[in-house]
């Protein structure tokens, strides 16, 4: 055997030595492979109906924000004709309020000249009263005199 024989032998064997170390890792690297696809396969086939389930999840829950934003639609037109109600009311008591007013200066008006004619009609009738008390009293003085004077007369 010649050198270059002895040196291809050798590194023939190297080579196989490092084939069967190399190997070694290699076939604990090909469990591991095979543990991560089973693990893998387990997760897809667990996943497929949990994503099943978020999809039916969403699905509700777009049906319950539709169904919320409808409710809100319909409370924001009540709230629409609440404020227009409210509007009118506030118009009908100020008109309320205007004719108060007005009713309350148109009685009060009246009231007052009523209130001044009958016044007025007291302190007629007071004068009057106290004219005819005078004139009564005059009359029973000049009857008294004119008495005096044909008792006087007559003596």
């Amino acid at each position: 055997m010649s050198g270059l024989q002895i040196a291809a032998l050798i590194a023939a064997i190297a080579f196989a030595v490092l084939v069967l170390v190399l190997a070694i890792p290699l076939v604990g690297l090909r469990r591991t492979v095979a543990a991560a696809t089973r693990t893998l396969d387990t997760v897809a086939d667990d996943i497929g109906p949990m994503l099943d389930k978020a999809d039916a999840t969403i699905a509700n829950v777009n049906t319950a924000l539709t169904q919320v934003h409808t409710t809100l639609d319909g409370v924001n037109l009540q709230l629409a004709r609440l404020d227009s109600i409210t509007a009118n009311a506030q118009t009908v008591t100020a008109n309320v309020a205007n004719l108060s007013t007005i009713v309350s200066a148109a009685a009060a008006n009246p009231l007052v000249k009523v209130a001044a004619f009958s016044y007025g009609v007291r302190k007629a009738a007071a004068k009057r009263r106290h004219a005819e008390e005078e004139r009564e009293v005059r009359d029973e003085l000049k009857e008294r005199r004119r008495q005096a004077r044909r008792a006087g007369g007559t003596r």
